[in-house]
């Protein structure tokens, strides 16, 4: 900690933990168990508090805060995490909440995110790598969100929801229910509105796998079958695309827990949780 860069207005606690290259900006309040890794920057006005592991190269913007407790009433002051990952990008007055003993007593980000102005992360989510979150988004509590999925500004999500990978919440959009992965949903509440084409795209997923997609996008929502049926009809369809199974497992998941949300069977007690991204400061 005696090489970083600490602005001598920031209240840092000596027992915090920092890489040598660490900057930290004026006016900024470091809590005894925080630890940052390397090639990270700490703008003005930002608190760290509780017990908060930030990886390398995070960039961190002014009104920040980050480890401060669950707002849930269960909370009774034990020790509960939050767990940041390697380059990611956090706009001002970003809030992240640690974990509770209800869920894996950590809230986890991943790496390679940006997240905008105004956002929130509830207790015991788990953001995954490559996400795009704008302004205003808030994330109830237990959720989860696969790699690279993006939201269109001021969304909201339901605690124990889980948004798919590559999936787009649209702006504005009020989402209840689990959000398929490949899928752009819209509206309030949400609903499931077309194939992520666009943003598939420009994550280099082939032609193929998007035209199978959409297919399969048709037999779900557009035909008249059930989602079993349709899930069936899929299964026996080949060539196969992983794209495609991986849809239909989702959908799978989320009747397997409750009110449209698969997180929902753990709050139960019936499923147990996903492996968790372990990020490492």
């Amino acid at each position: 900690m005696a090489s970083a860069i600490i602005h001598p207005s920031a209240q840092v606690h000596p027992e915090a933990r920092f890489a040598e290259d660490v900057e930290v900006g004026p006016f900024c309040i470091i809590g005894p168990r925080v630890k940052i890794g390397p090639g990270t920057k700490i703008h003005n006005n930002v608190v760290l508090t509780g017990t908060t592991e930030l990886g390398e190269n995070n960039h961190v913007y002014p009104f920040c805060v980050f480890g401060s407790g669950p707002q849930d009433l269960t909370y009774k002051g034990e020790e509960v995490f939050v767990r940041v990952g390697n380059n990611n990008m956090f706009r001002e007055y970003v809030t992240i909440n640690c974990g509770t003993m209800k869920g894996d007593r950590s809230t986890i980000v991943g790496s390679n995110n940006m997240i905008m102005a105004y956002c929130h992360i509830a207790h015991d989510c788990v953001l995954e790598d490559g996400i795009i979150m704008a302004n205003g988004v808030q994330l109830g509590g237990h959720t989860r969100v696969e790699k690279e999925a993006n939201f269109g500004g001021l969304a909201a999500v339901h605690h124990f929801s889980t948004i798919g990978e590559r999936s787009f919440v649209g702006g504005l959009t009020r989402v209840v229910h689990d959000v398929p992965p490949y899928m752009t949903v819209e509206g309030h509440p949400s609903r499931v509105k077309c194939v992520n084409t666009v943003g598939l795209k420009r994550k280099g997923l082939t032609k193929e796998a998007i035209e199978a997609l959409k297919e399969a996008y048709k037999l779900i929502y557009r035909s008249g079958f059930t989602k079993a049926q349709a899930m069936d009809i899929l299964e026996k369809r080949r060539p196969q695309y992983p794209e495609v199974l991986k849809l239909i497992q989702f959908l799978r998941n989320v009747e397997k827990g409750r009110q449209g949300r698969a997180r929902e069977a753990m709050r139960r007690g019936t499923m147990a949780p996903p492996p968790q991204p372990q990020p490492h400061a």
